[in-house]
């Protein structure tokens, strides 16, 4: 049998933290037609299972339009049962009462709960949604029958990573050598997989889209292909995406003057995987002279119109010729030499000087 394993959809994500009112609005579309792209693959592909293991949603608010787009795709395809674990996103709105529920869709609660996703059984399918006060009893006490092809869905942080918000913690050794074939996990928003133990798996299948710069690379969903006689588990991951997002270093150490910076950006652009269809963050770096004219708003505005979306973000370091200042009895050289004489560090003097030689030239402070 063919099940997919999603998680971390959060649709109606704002997305406003990059883009614009109008982009945000479609993307936000895009995460729910992505959805749907989704069960159409599954309905195509001979998929049975949807496993969505967590954060459906992104908010406690759930708009009409996803609300009911999700449960059309449900009904409108019976033959696919999906099985839905709350994430630490997900609320009870989106379900108002036990009439709104499709029979195709599964749901889990505080306590552990089984399914069987074959007909004789063999094959099993067990999740848990945490909530604070269960966690460390349900993963001590969670004992399956290891003859059986076992699933388990949870959605929270590895216990070998650091937690970087409020999930709850999945402790891997307390389901290890339980006869767990594959351990479906949601939180975290990039593909991860690996092994177990000796015969199972644990994986995020990461989220659906990526939302934000911190989100760069492939993103989709994992396709498991159980052969229910041997037991035998095949994963892959498909990149489903329908934009990507990119972080693209440009180094602009030597260059002075934002025409050539715009050219080195175009040729490192140019041969990257990044399409016209995505998202990218420029991000300027090297060490460029203190004087070098470099406009941040004049180079996005020359690059944007290549992409879905572009911003540029200026990590260089500034370097300060002091040398070139000694002997200049100009108001320039009088300033320079004032900073350098200061007891600020070597990046704020940087700083302060570039600040003030745009100023000394006719510029506005705030130029970047």
């Amino acid at each position: 049998m063919k099940i997919i394993h999603c998680a971390d959809l959060h649709l109606d994500s704002k997305l406003t933290a990059n883009l614009d009112k109008e982009k945000a609005k479609q993307r936000k579309q895009e995460l729910l037609l992505t959805f749907k792209r989704m069960v159409s693959y599954a309905a195509d592909n001979g998929v049975e299972a949807i496993l969505i293991c967590g954060d459906l949603f992104d908010t406690k608010v759930i708009s009409a339009t996803a609300r009911n787009t999700v449960l059309s795709e449900i009904e409108n395809h019976p033959d696919i049962d999906f099985y839905y674990l709350k994430g630490n996103h997900d609320s009870d709105n989106f379900l108002s009462s036990e009439e709104d529920i499709p029979v195709n869709l599964k749901l889990f609660n505080d306590t552990w709960t089984e399914y069987d996703l074959t007909s004789d059984g063999k094959v099993k399918l067990y999740g848990i949604e945490f909530n604070g006060a269960n966690t460390a009893s349900a993963q001590v006490n969670f004992v399956p029958d290891p003859s059986d092809i076992n699933i388990v869905m949870l959605h929270g942080q590895e216990s070998e990573a650091a937690a970087k918000d409020k999930a709850e913690i999945i402790d891997l050794k307390a389901f290890r050598n339980k006869g767990i074939n594959y351990l479906a996990l949601g939180h975290i928003h990039e593909y991860k997989c690996d092994m177990l133990d000796g015969e199972g798996k644990y994986c995020y299948s990461g989220c659906l889209e990526g939302r934000g710069f911190d989100e760069c690379g492939e993103h989709g969903f994992v396709e498991l292909n159980i052969d229910t006689e041997s037991g035998n588990i095949d994963d892959r991951f498909v990149s489903f995406a329908l934009r990507k997002l990119y972080e693209i270093n440009v180094d602009i150490t030597g260059l002075n003057a934002s025409p050539d910076i715009i050219l080195r950006a175009k040729n490192v652009l140019s041969s990257s995987d990044a399409s016209d269809e995505d998202l990218v963050k420029v991000v300027l770096t090297g060490e460029v002279d203190v004087e070098c004219e470099k406009d941040i708003a004049f180079i996005a505005n020359s690059l944007k119109d290549d992409y879905y979306f572009l911003k540029v973000y200026d990590n260089t370091k500034l370097h300060v010729d002091y040398d070139a200042f000694m002997l200049d009895e100009s108001l320039k050289g009088e300033f320079v030499r004032i900073v350098k004489a200061s007891e600020l560090d070597d990046d704020e003097k940087a700083d302060i000087i570039r600040y003030g030689l745009n100023v000394i030239a006719g510029g506005d402070i705030d130029e970047d």
